[in-house]
């Protein structure tokens, strides 16, 4: 929980830009992934979509050389608006008008209306920051995000206890065909889901409804985006958390800070 809560999400990016990192090592599994479907996708318009979606490196670095790259709609969902506008100058540099960049809760299946069922779906960085419940649930959301064919790219580290396996169950169980897995000992996990259930099992988009919940520092909506930059207890008006006397919020950086909910 102290690694969630701690974890700056804009800065966090930083570790893309060391070539040996476990990261960027992982980045580009995905990004492989990511080519991989497009190769094999039928000739056409394609939508794509990417919740939780960071500053976009996964997909948007994919598509800007691939050949399929003007085929594909794709909607990148985040909550944090300085990785926001990172993804879209990325998008605007690499000239691909049809990536859209949205500002909110990727939770909300709400954000996906009109772009889904998509060929591909990404879900990366997601399944290490909820519950594994939440994990399960997410998995059955996919079955309604996912096109007959189409692709689920994700991400989970493979920390003890490793949940990897358990996750390619869950996506067995919903009729996903599993494309590709990363070696274990790479102590990142990276995975391709293909759903080759019959179109019968795929399900219209269910509105108004939460897929899952980060269980750290991620707020759950823009308010308490906003409220936890300005140093504010979201949630908490009147009373302040642990740590937190009353009326003010720890100065950015202190102990109080870091080891309480308040965070700046």
């Amino acid at each position: 929980m102290n690694d969630v809560t701690e974890r700056d999400w804009y800065a966090w990016h930083s570790d893309y830009d060391e070539p040996d990192s476990g990261l960027a090592r992982r980045l580009a599994a995905v990004q492989d992934q990511i080519r991989a479907a497009l190769d094999a996708a039928p000739p056409g318009p394609l939508h794509a979509v990417s919740l939780c979606a960071g500053q976009g490196r996964d997909l948007i670095g994919a598509l800007a050389r691939h050949p399929r790259r003007d085929d594909v709609t794709a909607r990148l969902v985040e909550l944090d608006p300085r990785n926001v506008a990172a993804a879209r100058t990325a998008a605007e540099a690499a000239d691909l008008p049809k990536v859209e960049v949205m500002t909110g809760d990727a939770a909300l299946t709400d954000q996906y209306a009109g772009m889904v069922p998509a060929y591909l779906v990404l879900v990366c960085g997601v399944f290490g920051n909820i519950t594994d419940e939440d994990v399960r649930r997410t998995v059955g959301y996919c079955t309604q995000l996912c096109a007959h064919g189409g692709t689920v790219v994700w991400t989970r580290g493979r920390h003890e206890p490793d949940l990897v396996p358990q996750i390619c169950d869950w996506f067995a169980e919903r009729g996903f065909a599993l494309v590709w897995v990363s070696d274990p000992a790479e102590g990142w996990g990276v995975a391709a889901h293909r759903f080759t259930a019959a179109p019968a099992r795929r399900v219209p988009l269910e509105r108004g409804t939460r897929m899952f919940r980060f269980t750290g520092r991620r707020p759950a909506s823009l308010a308490d985006f906003y409220a936890e930059r300005a140093g504010v207890c979201p949630r908490r008006p009147t009373r302040a958390r642990r740590g937190c006397p009353p009326g003010r919020a720890p100065a950015p950086g202190s102990r109080s800070t870091r080891r309480s909910g308040c965070v700046s």
